[in-house]
């Protein structure tokens, strides 16, 4: 586990590399979180420790995040966020086959831009997703795009041979869970995932629980915000922040 990265920051707004394995923010005593990290970063500096949490990263997940310095900037990043105006981009690997039928652009040439639309149903207690109808009361609209952009030779956790694909995704509304379900349910499930990681067969949310393992060790999940555009809540400026 590595430690949170600081890419930017002004009166108004600190933007971070999260590490994966770190938490957005927790209650648990004694555990790291971003929240934590950024509040004590700023009371070193003899700042108010005001930390505006606006959007999350899964525990396991690493990438970009933007924390708002004063109620102001939360504010107005909430508002981007909900008005999604915001932009978010991933990057994402499975070992996956794809499901046939589950979706009409299965093509792995084509570099063009492919839209998942499903409905999402959050269960609580055990902290899973699941695909359900849009009748379902407790669902809500997902919707996501991708592309892929590789298709390599590669090796499974038990070291036999398989293809690994590598997508570029563009994420339009922020379900709990959505990419690594979304994915899973058209047969890709993601590098590493213990939660959805059994290659969907229907719309049940739960795969194996066991995690992957490669070569005795635990393999961290493929999933990595890259990229993330919003207007600073200040002067209005888009701004763009991308991991190499």
């Amino acid at each position: 586990m590595g430690k949170p990265d600081i890419i930017y920051e002004d009166n108004d707004i600190i933007v971070c590399c999260k590490p994966a394995g770190i938490a957005t923010q927790t209650r648990r005593i004694g555990q790291q979180d971003m929240e934590s990290f950024i509040r004590n970063y700023r009371a070193a500096k003899n700042e108010p420790p005001y930390v505006g949490i606006v959007h999350r990263l899964d525990q396991p997940v690493e990438g970009v995040m933007v924390f708002a310095k004063n109620q102001k900037a939360a504010a107005s990043l909430s508002r981007q966020i909900k008005e999604h105006t915001t932009e978010k981009y991933y990057r994402a690997a499975s070992r996956g086959h794809g499901v046939s039928g589950a979706d009409k652009q299965e093509d792995n040439h084509d570099p063009a831009w492919h839209t998942l639309t499903d409905y999402i149903s959050f269960d609580k207690r055990t902290n899973t997703s699941k695909i359900t109808s849009e009748k379902d009361r407790l669902a809500k609209k997902a919707v996501l795009q991708y592309r892929v952009i590789s298709v390599t030779p590669d090796r499974d956790s038990s070291q036999n041979e398989c293809i690994r694909t590598e997508f570029d995704i563009k994420l339009l509304t922020g379900r709990h869970h959505q990419i690594r379900l979304q994915l899973a349910h058209i047969g890709y499930p993601l590098i590493g995932d213990t939660k959805y990681g059994k290659p969907a067969s229907n719309n049940s949310g739960t795969g194996s629980k066991s995690g992957r393992i490669c070569g005795g060790v635990r393999e961290q999940l493929a999933l990595c915000s890259y990229k993330l555009v919003f207007d600073h809540p200040a002067t209005g400026e888009r701004m763009t922040f991308e991991l190499p």
